[in-house]
Order: structure tokens, then C-alpha cells, then sequence
């Protein structure tokens, strides 16, 4: 029987390559994306790529909550269950934006996102999680939410107020959730996938790295799949434990 994931913000980017490597690994997998034409797009093009995937596009904008619900709902009457939930779905709003001029405005807007819209799409998933066999939630954080380095002044890291708050704030809703769900069998960890080019870091005033969609997703897929004695409550980064 195959398995079934969710992966939201999946019709472009970092989103779209882990969509792309579960399903070639037999993985049945529903691709959350807000605008229905380039959601379908995507698809249309991975099965292009693999003529064995098995795509399906589902219309979920992680900030609506009906968007949600609706989404579920079809994956619920579709596939019965789900094992895998990727919350992918990110965004950032301060490029060029001096910290001290970040409103709250600013935060409102990447916190519906990046934090209230993981805790919506995972509250509505749990229902089908726990119908899974071997369950997986992975969300993806970053290396700027890692008070760890944060508060280490001899590390040269860029901090965002917004982004950087945001993404601690999914840690440790990772850590939460891993703990309390940790009796029903459903593993939680956060992964960052290191500086990878995307629509979302293009107007970075500085270098976006050299990592390719591909290379970013290799840890966040590996983590989607591990298996029922995996780990649990972890942070990885593409090259190592990223510590909290």
C-alpha cells in the first residue's frame, strides 16, 4: 500500500523538489499550493518528468483555515489517511528592511504564515496522521532560528526579526508537538535546508548560496521517510544537528 504525504507551498521551489523526490519514491503525494493554475501547473509538470509519479494538486492556502479544512477533507475522502505532512509553506517580508524599522505589521504578516498556518494545516492533518501506521510531520525552520547562534556575537549571522522569531517560534512548536504527540506515534522534527535560491531570498542584499532545490531537500525528504523508530524532536540542517 502506498503512502500518502502532504507537502504545502508545493508548486515551486525547495516545495516543489521534495514533492518531486517523494514521489519517486512511490510516494503518493498531494501538492498544497494557494493558486490553483500554477498548482496545477506543477503537477502537470512532474508527471511530465516521471510518467510513475502520482501528484495530485490540492488547493490549500495555509492562512485560511476553510482553505484548510476543504483540502483535508479530500485527502481524507481520497486517500483515507495521511503519513507524512510537510509544512513547507514560508514566507519572509523584511529584505531590505532595517530591524529597527520592522513594525509589527511586519511580524503579523510572516507569523500567519510560518507559525499560525503550521498549527492550522497540523491541527486538521492529526485526524488523518493518526491513521497512519508510521506518521511523520517534518516543518521546515531555518539556521536563523537557532537562539543558539543568535546569541553567539562571534558568529556572523544575519538576523531578521520577523523571519528569525518566526522560525524559533516553529521550533518550539516542534518541540511541543513532538512531545505531546509522541504517544500516537506521530514523529515531529524541523529542518533547515541551508541558503538555497529561491522567489523568496532574491532580493537578498547578499550572496543566497550556492546549493541547489535539489541539495536543500535532501535532508526534509529523509526525515519524511524515516521510519517508525525514527527520531523525533530534532533539528537538522543539510550538514549537520543544528542545535535550538
Amino acid at each position: 500500500m502506498k503512502e500518502i504525504a502532504l507537502v504545502t507551498g508545493g508548486n515551486k521551489g525547495i516545495g516543489r523538489e521534495i514533492v518531486r523526490r517523494l514521489a519517486e519514491q512511490g510516494i503518493v503525494v498531494y501538492l498544497g499550493a494557494r493558486d490553483p493554475e500554477r498548482g496545477g501547473r506543477a503537477v502537470a509538470e512532474l508527471l511530465a518528468e516521471s510518467s510513475g509519479a502520482d501528484v495530485r494538486f490540492v488547493q490549500l492556502d495555509v492562512t485560511d483555515p476553510a482553505s484548510v479544512a476543504t483540502a483535508v477533507t479530500a485527502i481524507g475522502a481520497g486517500a483515507g489517511r495521511l503519513d507524512v505532512l510537510v509544512n513547507n509553506a514560508g514566507i519572509m517580508t523584511e529584505w531590505g528592511v532595517r530591524t529597527a524599522d520592522v513594525t509589527a505589521a511586519h511580524l503579523r504578516e510572516v507569523y500567519e504564515v510560518n507559525v499560525f498556518g503550521v498549527v492550522t494545516v497540523t491541527a486538521a492533518c492529526l485526524p488523518l496522521l493518526r491513521r497512519s501506521r508510521n506518521p511523520r510531520i517534518v516543518n521546515m525552520s531555518s539556521g536563523l532560528a537557532s537562539l543558539t547562534l543568535l546569541s553567539d556575537p562571534s558568529i556572523p549571522l544575519r538576523k531578521f526579526l520577523a523571519y528569525s522569531s518566526s522560525k524559533a517560534a516553529l521550533n518550539a512548536l516542534t518541540l511541543i508537538y513532538a512531545d505531546a504527540l509522541r504517544a500516537d506515534g506521530i514523529k515531529v522534527n524541523a529542518v533547515s535546508p541551508g541558503m538555497v535560491p529561491t522567489d523568496q531570498n532574491a532580493a537578498a542584499p547578499f550572496p543566497r548560496g550556492d546549493r541547489t532545490p535539489s541539495d536543500g531537500t535532501r535532508v526534509p525528504t529523509l526525515l519524511a521517510t524515516i521510519p517508525a523508530d525514527g527520531p523525533t524532536g530534532t533539528f537538522h540542517g543539510p550538514d549537520a544537528t543544528i542545535p535550538w
